[in-house]
């Protein structure tokens, strides 16, 4: 008698589906969070001296989400057995509305000059960060195969080497990079799912401990003997031009600034609809190999879209729109960075990171590195914590939330954040090829 294996479905519904009340839920807990860290005394002051209200916007979600009251993604079993996939639009609409309308504004009142004078050290953190992930992968691989040989094992398409692949290609670049290790070393795509779960977790979980650090800048800055100079002085200049053009905006103000910054948005929408269409057709014309695959983030819709949105902001602030400042616009840009924050945190369920010990210790051992390299380097050419949080950020987080750990030093530093994640994004590929090569030699030692 031949047994039959019935798959279960788990209905993972939470109590809560309907984005409108969600997205209120959210909201609620970013007021409180301001409403305590402005208290003067008592426990909240202690409080955030120790845990930055930017971490508290990315842990309350979290924790709904962990406990079941909300979830970025859930299935639901209906009455005859289906399953029906669901999600939430709130990250889709921060990360596609809010975050270049928040670059924009936070944009008009930059220097850009004195953004170029903060001199080298951005891109050295940045590229140690590169060569982080790209050493990192295969000594995890190297550490984690001795201690459990399954878990970096498998054959073929199941080999975990090349899911982790997509892994380098996230971490290095972005979205797309991750899609084109897929396509390159064709893992199997019903285990990529694992792999992905490992790039929330860790990645999140990693960009926590940055956002925590910022709350220690000072004191952190004082062991890596920092120069800070270029830094405050770049903060001293927008301070400076902010209080000079401050006024009590008006009605017409917050109506016009609305106008510069979805506007600014729809342009950036069009212009990477029409460029990522025009791009695809191009690396889809190149022969199939690592040229075509390093070329894909030219198709990206939402690289365009950051990268127009940039621009176009540095193009403004150029013009008189820039006196906008005074009247609160890279404050709005933070309201919709704290948005974009909250759902990122909703993403993360902390007790899935129980679920794959095996992968999700690959990943760990993998963060270390990079980040232990990271340490190394900032101790070394005494580089702030600022271009040591951003720049691992440009690589592990891409460019939605790399604009985020920068504009948590300053507003007018998001633009660091997305130049050097826009670098991520050209590199991506080849560093992940070169990542893979070593994480496969490793896998077969």
């Amino acid at each position: 008698m031949q047994n039959t294996v019935v798959e279960v479905i788990k209905d993972t519904t939470p109590l809560i589906t309907n984005d409108t009340i969600v997205f209120g839920i959210l909201m609620i807990s970013l007021g409180l969070i301001f409403y305590t860290s402005k208290k003067d005394k008592g426990f909240w002051l202690k409080f955030y001296k120790i845990v930055p209200a930017l971490f508290m916007a990315y842990f309350i979600p979290a924790i709904f989400t962990s406990a079941g009251l909300i979830a970025p993604e859930w299935t639901t079993v209906s009455d005859t057995g289906e399953a029906i996939e669901n999600s939430s639009q709130l990250y889709f609409m921060s990360s596609r509305y809010l975050l270049p309308a928040a670059l924009v504004l936070m944009t008009l009142s930059i220097d850009l000059k004195a953004v170029f004078n903060l001199g080298p050290k951005a891109l050295i953190m940045f590229f140690a960060g590169t060569v982080g992930v790209i050493l990192g992968g295969p000594v995890a691989v190297l550490l984690v195969g001795t201690i459990s040989p399954e878990t970096v094992g498998g054959e073929g398409a199941d080999a975990v080497w090349r899911g982790l692949s997509t892994l380098a290609g996230s971490w290095i670049g972005g979205g797309a990079n991750q899609v084109a290790m897929l396509e390159i070393y064709g893992f199997n795509q019903k285990l990529y799912g694992g792999m992905v779960f490992v790039d929330i977790v860790v990645a999140n979980i990693w960009m926590a401990l940055l956002l925590i650090g910022i709350g220690k800048t000072a004191r952190i800055d004082k062991w890596l003997n920092a120069d800070t100079a270029a830094i405050e002085d770049l903060k001293e200049k927008v301070s400076t031009y902010s209080k000079k053009v401050e006024r009590n905006p008006s009605l017409t103000d917050y109506m016009i600034l609305a106008g510069i910054a979805f506007g600014t948005v729809s342009f950036a929408h069009f212009g990477a609809n029409y460029l990522s269409g025009f791009f695809e057709s191009y690396v889809n014309g190149l022969p199939m190999g690592l040229k075509r695959n390093s070329m894909t983030f030219l198709s990206s819709s939402f690289f365009w879209m950051i990268s127009i949105a940039t621009i176009m902001g540095i193009l403004l602030s150029y013009t008189k729109a820039k006196k906008y400042e005074g009247a609160g616009a890279s404050k709005i840009g933070s309201i919709f960075i704290y948005i974009l924050v909250a759902s990122i945190g909703m993403k993360m369920d902390l007790g899935l990171i129980f679920d794959n010990v095996g992968l999700i210790l690959i990943g760990v051992v993998w963060i270390s590195i990079h980040a232990g390299l990271l340490i190394l380097v900032a101790k070394l050419i005494k580089a702030p914590y600022f271009f040591l949080a951003v720049g691992s950020q440009a690589n592990i987080g891409g460019a939605a939330s790399a604009p985020i750990v920068a504009a948590a030093f300053h507003p007018s530093l998001a633009t660091v954040g997305v130049l050097l994640a826009v670098v991520g994004y050209a590199i991506g590929t080849i560093g992940a090829v070169l990542c893979t090569v070593l994480m496969q030699l490793a896998a077969v030692s």
